[in-house]
């Protein structure tokens, strides 16, 4: 497994303690991403419902750089609840891509669905994925998913990644900044709509583009099936900026280790969904939320206490 940023995991380890623990009770840390990013402030709220609603359990969201990240602190209990993009959590489980051996995690809920947004910097000529090369471009912090999507969306336009661009490695917060300070021409961000971060950037640059990804969904199915679809961003109503374009999208799923008590899982499960109106206040992502696809986590195994919730609700 690549190495981790250093710091976010120390961050991570400080706030977490033992799920389950006994008459002490439930001290979860909920492993999410970059401050301005959906995953965050969603983690947010779920911990609040979690305090909220399950009996003795704290929970605190805490900052990393996403997917893969968030995975390797799950397998370490060093993260209780993690979000992860399917593709990601699938190598996870196979031991393959970024992972060299399988990660003892499971699925609590597939819960929306992430958008590729290929951000392209006030005054660069970039209109297809094809004309990046060459470019200064943010591929998403080491260690994120937004990465592994990045990395094969240009592979699938005939571009190494590594190679082809002038790679840089930054998280939302400072491929934002960075387009403001002229530094990089564009950047990859894999989240939900609307993303916070490129609403400030739309709003103080309105000749920034979102490029249309549509040519590059025949290659990534061709290789990963069914992993990436194909979705709509209406600009004006997410960015208010003109027009629509289609993109590549990718499934978000809860994880946990596989250890966590069925009990338990079954709980922060049930929280989630039922408190569905409280997490739409949050965030419009939990408009998603539902039952019937909240257990299509294919190919993640679904963890044995959310699976007795689905049961319950779906029959």
């Amino acid at each position: 497994m690549k190495r981790l940023i250093a710091g976010a995991a120390v961050a991570v380890m400080a706030l977490t303690g033992a799920a389950g623990c006994g008459g002490q009770g439930n001290r979860l840390t909920i492993a999410t991403g970059g401050t301005t990013g959906v995953y965050y402030v969603y983690g947010g709220g779920l911990a609040n419902q979690l305090k909220a609603n399950i009996e003795n359990t704290t929970a605190t969201a805490s900052v990393t750089s996403a997917s893969l990240e968030n995975i390797k602190l799950l397998a370490e209990k060093k993260a209780d609840i993690g979000f992860s993009q399917t593709d990601a959590a699938a190598d996870a489980i196979t031991g393959t891509g970024s992972f060299d051996s399988k990660q003892p995690v499971k699925a609590i809920a597939r819960i929306y669905d992430n958008y590729t947004h290929v951000v392209v910097a006030p005054g660069v000529s970039a209109t297809k994925l094809a004309d990046l090369k060459g470019m200064k471009v943010s591929l998403g912090p080491a260690n994120s998913g937004t990465q592994v999507v990045a990395r094969r969306m240009l592979e699938a336009v005939g571009l190494n990644p590594d190679t082809d661009v002038q790679k840089q490695q930054l998280s939302i917060n400072e491929s934002v900044q960075a387009v403001k300070d002229g530094t990089i021409d564009a950047f990859f961000w894999v989240g939900g709509v609307p993303t916070a971060g490129i609403v400030d950037l739309a709003t103080s640059k309105k000749e920034m583009k979102l490029l249309d990804t549509s040519d590059v969904m025949g290659g990534l199915s061709s290789k990963f099936g069914e992993t990436y679809v194909s979705l709509d961003v209406d600009l004006a109503a997410a960015y208010k900026l003109t027009g629509a374009i289609k993109t590549v999208g990718v499934a978000n799923v809860l994880l946990v280790h596989e250890g966590m008590s069925d009990d338990l899982a079954y709980n922060i499960t049930k929280t989630l969904f039922e408190k569905k109106a409280e997490m739409v206040k949050v965030h419009k992502e939990a408009e998603k939320l539902d039952t019937k696809l909240g257990a299509q986590v294919q190919p993640i195994p679904l963890h044995p206490g959310a699976e007795r919730y689905f049961k319950e609700k779906n029959g």
